[in-house]
């Protein structure tokens, strides 16, 4: 399943809920809601990390002044949440070590994924 996007400041584990873009030529950081898509040139942040920001000396912040909402989950999301309910309940595959009688030579056989070893009789 796809993770959420998580915060890109370093060590940060939170999920992101905004999005920062520089504006160079207008010396302005504007951070708002959270984008659709992660683009090369933005950066995606956790709220405690949207409201502290500070941008550096001489440029302007335009900070987004509502609340920062996480994502609903796309389509995408809810794909891969129900592939991975589905992988889980699967039955899992006998072990190889696992051994079985058969029932119509009475000797213990072995099962390898679809197929059966059977003993040479002798």
């Amino acid at each position: 399943m796809r993770s959420p996007r998580r915060c890109s400041r370093n060590g940060c584990p939170r999920q992101a809920v905004a999005t920062l873009t520089y504006v160079y030529h207008e010396s302005t950081a504007v951070v708002g809601p959270l984008a659709a898509f992660a683009e090369p040139h933005t950066y995606d942040l956790c709220e405690p990390h949207a409201r502290s920001l500070t941008a550096p000396r001489g440029w302007d912040v335009v900070r987004h002044e509502g609340e920062f909402e996480p994502p609903p989950p796309t389509t995408d999301d809810l794909v891969a949440l129900a592939e991975a309910v589905r992988e889980a309940a699967r039955p899992a595959p006998p072990r190889p070590d696992e051994a079985e009688f058969d029932p119509h030579t009475g000797q213990q056989t072995g099962r390898r994924g679809h197929l059966r070893v059977i003993p040479p009789s002798h």
